[in-house]
């Protein structure tokens, strides 16, 4: 595993990283977010569709659960705050976007936990201080 860690000082800062990520981002690309609330998920996310080219306005789908974003390629974007049990996962069937051709950026992916794909991208953001969130990237492989 390929470790990358950072600490963003502005929402700026984190737009700029996601930007980056999502400019590195191939179909089949799975990024998963991982933090509390408030500490930066919907941000990052806007900066990876940024950076896959989308200009569209990115918010958190919190009561959709799924936002598809029509760009080459597509750009699922997830947000599993409401899922409360493992089951619901099987009555969705999500794997088929995130096993598919798009980039997929998933919120609260901590909740899919062993679910996900081996080659998914998690990113750790948490609480540095007030203004501050440490960002944690884990690329998968040797």
């Amino acid at each position: 595993m390929r470790v990358f860690e950072t600490i963003s000082h502005s929402e700026e800062e984190s737009l700029r990283l996601g930007t980056e990520l999502g400019r590195s981002a191939r179909a089949g690309t799975v990024f998963a977010l991982c933090g509390e609330l408030g500490s930066g998920k919907t941000v990052l996310a806007r900066g990876i569709a940024r950076g896959l080219g989308i200009g569209d306005d990115i918010t958190s789908p919190t009561f959709t659960l799924l936002e598809i974003y029509e760009w080459r390629p597509p750009l699922y974007h997830f947000d599993f705050y409401r899922i409360e049990r493992r089951a619901e996962f099987d009555e969705l069937g999500f794997e088929e976007y995130w096993e598919g051709d798009g980039v997929s950026v998933i919120e609260w992916a901590e909740r899919a936990e062993g679910l996900l794909p081996e080659s998914t991208i998690y990113i750790y953001l948490e609480y540095h201080n007030e203004h501050e969130r440490k960002i944690r990237v884990e690329y998968p492989g040797d």
